[in-house]
């Protein structure tokens, strides 16, 4: 009898923990990145006695009573909420972000970052540094204040497409945006002309932002093609020394009436850009925007893919670590073991309320029963103990 106390008392000790583990799934459903932890128990069997108790007669396996097994964790995916914060990133698929600090290295599903004052992408309210690939594939942390201005790139050709007209006389493309070596920015013209009865021989004056003439070169057509021979013009400004190489290889030269299409399709250079935004693109690579519309490519972000997440240790503020054992892999977002990088997005707690309430429920019993159990057993002592007083 003394010995279905304890085992009823078995029961209160390992309820009571579940129902902390319950508790907590149920009290973190808002919790940005939270993995559930899953509750479950086991027999205990022995043999013999412990405690001076015998728990059987026959001297065979006896039940002991119940434990709570090790907590497992549910790495199911968690809903991807939409934010306003390019740095706010979730991953879609089984991977890690990787954070360093110092010699610690932490792991985590979602987080908000952050450019700190050093220039590192921090994870926000810590010193903990967001990890890239380097080129051996190995998460180092990113400073990107090298990468805070883009430099100036000179002009130096221009590309045009679709049709100048054979029916019109004239044509001007106004303000088109050239840069000299420093970054300077100039507005040249445009303008072509032909003479009426010369149908396939153009004109081509180019003048600067004051109307100053640059230079003026002949364009041809050969059967509404330009002509090999003047495919390519050049055209240099004294007062800067840009020269920049005109290509007319994709320009046709058809009847359209008096309407032509001609346009600087493309034109290379750039003035000096500024830092606009910095995002995840859909690489997974780290990419910086410039007021000067130019992009560049930081690196991958680091994802790390373990062969058994369950030795992962849980902490808080949604970081986990791992102990050392186990298989674990640096990959970029482009694997498909490790999903893919959303910006402007974080992911959700897992917890699953209708089933942790059910939980509860199957605990409140369990508990219940076991109570019952130390209460009959107590009942029985009592009447053992007054078989004394009796006859």
């Amino acid at each position: 009898m003394f010995g279905s106390i304890y085992i009823g008392l078995s029961g209160l000790n390992a309820y009571s923990e579940g129902l902390k583990t319950v508790s907590n799934n149920v009290s973190n459903l808002n919790t940005t990145g939270f993995k559930a932890s899953e509750v479950s128990f086991s027999d205990v069997y022995g043999s013999g006695s412990s405690g001076g108790l015998d728990y059987t007669s026959s001297g065979g396996q006896a039940g002991h009573g119940v434990s709570l097994d090790d907590i497992a964790l549910n790495f199911g995916q968690g809903e991807l909420r939409q934010t306003d914060r390019d740095l706010d990133l979730a991953i879609d698929g089984g991977g890690f972000f990787v954070l360093l600090d110092g010699s610690q290295t932490l792991y985590t599903r979602t987080g908000s970052f952050a450019v700190d004052d050093d220039g590192y992408i921090v994870l926000s309210g810590t010193d903990y540094r967001l990890a890239v690939l380097d080129n051996s594939g190995r998460p180092v942390s990113l400073n990107i204040d090298a990468a805070r201005t883009s430099p100036p790139e000179e002009t130096t050709k221009i590309t045009f497409a679709d049709n100048l007209s054979s029916t019109a006389t004239e044509y001007t493309i106004a303000d088109v945006k050239v840069y000299d070596e420093r970054g300077e920015q100039h507005l040249w013209t445009l303008k072509f002309t032909r003479e009426e009865t010369v149908f396939d021989e153009w004109t081509l004056k180019v003048t600067d932002g004051t109307g100053a003439e640059i230079g003026t070169e002949t364009l041809k057509f050969l059967a509404g093609i330009a002509d090999p021979t003047t495919r390519t013009l050049t055209f240099t400004e004294g007062s800067s020394g840009l020269s920049v190489d005109f290509d007319f290889s994709a320009v046709n030269s058809y009847s359209s009436g008096s309407v032509s299409s001609l346009r600087a399709a493309d034109v290379d250079g750039h003035g000096t850009g500024s830092v606009t935004r910095l995002a995840v693109n859909a690489k997974g690579q780290l990419e910086i925007a410039y007021s000067n519309e130019e992009t560049k490519e930081l690196g991958a972000i680091a994802l790390a893919d373990f062969r058994d997440p369950q030795k992962l240790e849980q902490r808080s503020s949604g970081l986990f670590a791992h102990n050392g054992f186990g298989q674990v892999q640096y990959l970029s977002a482009e694997d498909s073991r490790v999903g893919t990088i959303l910006s402007r997005r974080l992911e959700a707690s897992n917890v699953d309320l209708g089933s942790q309430f059910a939980e509860l429920i199957l605990i409140q019993r369990g508990f219940q029963a076991s109570s019952q159990i130390i209460s009959v057993s107590n009942d029985m002592i009592q009447q053992l103990f007054g078989i004394r007083g009796q006859g």
